[in-house]
């Protein structure tokens, strides 16, 4: 199976620069979008940027133009750009993957990391 550990996590300021990044490692076949979510205290987990194998990008509303998703499709990596941060992006930040395990008849997994915190201070 696959395994995704976040790196990149921690306090903040607000206005402040932050760079997360996700290791996929493991039984690794072909991974298609990656992505990163975010859940805060009570409330619900959301989409905070996605990018498929072709560099197709998708952002939350709330983030676009702060944040700025990549990957290193070779490498098995993503990574999230953080920028202008605000209080109201605290929360727990989750890797996640779109895994094929079987590419014909394709068989697709979904993976999570455990996620990793961030905090920005007003």
């Amino acid at each position: 199976q696959v395994h995704l550990v976040e790196s990149g996590g921690g306090l903040v300021q607000a206005g402040g620069s932050l760079r997360l990044s996700c290791a996929a490692s493991g039984n690794i076949v072909y991974i298609n979008t990656m992505g990163w979510y975010r859940q805060a205290p009570g409330k619900q987990r959301e989409l905070v940027a996605t990018i498929t194998r072709g560099n197709i990008i998708k952002y939350a509303d709330s983030v676009k133009d702060r944040f700025t998703i990549s990957r290193d499709t070779a490498k098995n990596m993503v990574y999230l750009e953080m920028t202008s941060l605000k209080p109201e992006d605290t929360a727990v930040y989750y890797c996640t993957v779109d895994h094929l395990v079987r590419l014909f008849p394709p068989n697709s997994e979904v993976y999570w990391g455990q996620g990793t915190q961030i905090t920005v201070s007003s």
